[in-house]
């Protein structure tokens, strides 16, 4: 009875923490045992500074899951943008590798590599002319006309909010949890 105690108040501190339901937090878990292979972490394969954990466990999982959670309907226009800020810092700092706040034309690339990596049709050089072609676009928008000697030293947050201004992240970026009846019916 004293595990099941525990577990439940565990499961009731990871609500308050994450934002998820104990439901949401149930299938979290599963999917992370599956991705785990029943494993208690997961390593962590991206390659960067020190400072990134070689493993993640459960607990880290849900709080970078969280990031993804879906916006609460009964959220104020404040509590929405304040929603909406966290999960652009979240995507902000998957960017800026080395922490410094600032996305840097070679961490940009290294991302939109790392990213299209899985594509054999687009090569590493097709890939880099992209996040070069980004970074200018970027650089436009944040500082407007630059002189031909003048250097962009890269993205800030507040270019970044500048940047996804307009872009409804909220949808974007959010997982979507399946009504596990309606999935066992169709089995």
């Amino acid at each position: 009875m004293g595990a099941a105690h525990s577990a439940s108040e565990e499961v009731r501190e990871l609500e308050g923490k994450t934002g998820f339901s104990s439901d949401q937090i149930e299938q979290l878990h599963r999917r992370f045992k599956q991705l785990s292979g029943d494993q208690p972490t997961i390593r962590n394969l991206r390659k960067g500074p020190s400072g990134l954990a070689d493993e993640i466990d459960f607990e880290d999982f849900l709080t970078i899951m969280s990031y993804f959670r879906p916006i609460d309907t009964t959220l104020d226009e404040e509590q929405v943008e304040l929603s909406r800020k966290e999960k652009l810092r979240f995507l902000f700092h998957m960017y800026d590798s080395d922490s410094d706040g600032r996305i840097t034309l070679e961490e940009y690339r290294n991302v939109v590599e790392e990213l299209l990596s899985g594509n054999p049709h687009i090569e590493k050089e097709s890939a880099r002319s992209i996040a070069d072609g980004a970074m200018m676009e970027a650089a436009s928008m944040c500082v407007g006309q630059m002189e031909p000697d003048q250097v962009y030293e890269g993205i800030t947050f507040d270019d970044f909010l500048k940047i996804w201004q307009g872009i409804d992240i909220e949808t974007k970026m959010h997982v979507r949890f399946l009504n596990m009846e309606t999935i066992a019916l169709c089995h």
